[in-house]
This record gives C-alpha cells, structure tokens and sequence, in this order.
C-alpha cells in the first residue's frame, strides 16, 4: 500500500457502519441477511478458484471480499439488535479455545487423529442433536454432503472394511444401472445413478480424496479443452456447429499436447 497506512479489522468494521449510515450508499443501506446469502456464497467459490490457480494475490483479494460480507452481515443483525461483529470474533476465539484443549489445557494428545476424536466428542456435548445425520447443511453441494454424512457414519464403524469391498459395491451398483437402462423407466434410472455417485463419493473417501474438489477439477480441465478446441476453430474460420466429431477428437487431443506444453 505504499507510504499510506494499512487499515486494519477496525478500519472495515467503521467502514460497513458509514456505508450502512443515513449518509451512506443507498445500495448498502437496502441490503438485508437474505439479500446476502448468494454473496456469501459466491466469494467462498471465488477464493476456491484462486487457490486452484496458484494466485496468491486473487486469493488475498477473495478472502478480503468474504470478510467484508461477514461484516456486513454482522452490522444488519447488530442494527436488528441481534448480535455484532464482536459477538462473533468473541464467540469463535471462545469455540477454538474450548476445543483445542491440548493447546490452551492440560490434556494430551497422540496425534491429529486424536486431536479430531476429541473435537468430534466436544462439539457433540456443546450441541446434542438425536442424529449423526443432522448439522451438515442441506445446501451443501451434494458430492460435499454425501462426503461429510459418510464420514461421520465412519466414526463410529458403519462403514466397509476396505476400498476393495467399495469397489465391488460400485460394480454391483453399475450392474443394477445397467438393468434400469434396459427397463428405461426414469425414476429407477435417477435413484440407480445416484447409488452409484455415492458410492463413488464412498470410495474417494476411502482412497482420500476430497469429490468435490475432483470433480470441479475435472470440470475445469474439460472447459479449458473444449475452449482450446473452439479456438483452433475459430483460427480455421469454422463454428464448433460446423465441425464434425472427429475434428473436434483430434483438437481435444491436441488439446492434451499444448497443455503439457
């Protein structure tokens, strides 16, 4: 920043408080929780993209803009007599005290797998639920979901014993698929696939791999490979509409070439 003075938390904190003052940003000023919510979501996203690329400064930049949103979620339940950003801070510098007791305690720990038993046992006497099921959020991705259910269904040994027996539940789930094609019918196609999705997500737990992130990574890979191909088309003077399958065979794999490059 220069010869100016870096702003600090405080600095935001003010910041939201005149953006959202009689004097304020109009814009600011009509933003209510809900009008947030697509807000929150989008920057956790952004700074996901960030890190995938290596942009440290994209990254900087991203969190920065989360921040400003969680503060300015704060300041509309502070101005709804709710609670404020220090209720917050205070709250979670309190929970990570608390559940790291071999740090800020006395108790001792092995390692991180008992550093994760441990905080599993203390956020389940802060906040009893009658389920393993429930407090993962319904609008969790679905491959995130499925994740996180099964690996708390893990803990206490309902699970299979290995990733071979994983992998002889997902052929037996492709077998079934492949009879629901053969019947056609679309609610039985759209339960069978779904088996299979998670038993996939069963399995990438099981060989630790996170889905979500494979699959957007895949995903992405795919977008950049089809964009590669409509490129070398366009250069060619041709439309993607235009261009026959093998065209676009051959252009994806030269795809594959120039990234390795």
């Amino acid at each position: 920043m220069g010869d100016k003075e870096k702003k600090g938390f405080d600095d935001l904190v003010a910041i939201m408080a005149r953006l959202r003052g009689a004097d304020g940003c109009p814009w600011d000023r009509r933003q209510t929780k809900e009008d947030l919510k697509p807000f929150l979501i989008e920057e956790a996203y952004e700074i996901l993209e960030a890190l995938d690329e290596g942009d440290d400064e994209g990254v900087c930049e991203e969190l920065g803009d989360l921040l400003f949103h969680i503060v300015f979620m704060a300041r509309i339940a502070e101005e709804e007599g709710a609670f404020g950003i220090s209720d917050v801070t205070h709250g979670v510098a309190e929970k990570m005290i608390r559940r790291h007791p071999h740090v800020f305690g006395g108790t001792a720990v092995a390692d991180s797998g008992e550093v994760e038993v441990n905080w599993a046992k203390l956020k389940a006497a802060e906040k009893p639920r009658g389920s393993l099921m429930e407090g993962i959020p319904l609008h969790l991705p679905a491959l995130m979901r499925a994740y996180r259910l099964t690996q708390r269904a893990s803990k206490v040994g309902f699970d299979w014993e290995n990733k071979d027996e994983v992998w002889e539940k997902l052929q037996e789930e492709f077998q079934e698929f492949q009879e629901a094609m053969r019947k056609g019918k679309e609610e039985e196609l759209r339960e069978e696939l779904g088996d299979i999705l998670f038993t996939v997500v069963n399995m990438a737990r099981f060989i630790g791999v996170d889905p979500e992130d494979a699959l957007r990574r895949v995903t992405n890979k795919f977008a950049e490979r089809f964009q590669y191909i409509e490129k070398r088309l366009h250069e060619e003077g041709k439309d993607p509409h235009e261009a026959s399958l093998p065209e676009m065979d051959a252009l994806w794999e030269e795809s594959k070439g120039e990234k390795r490059g």
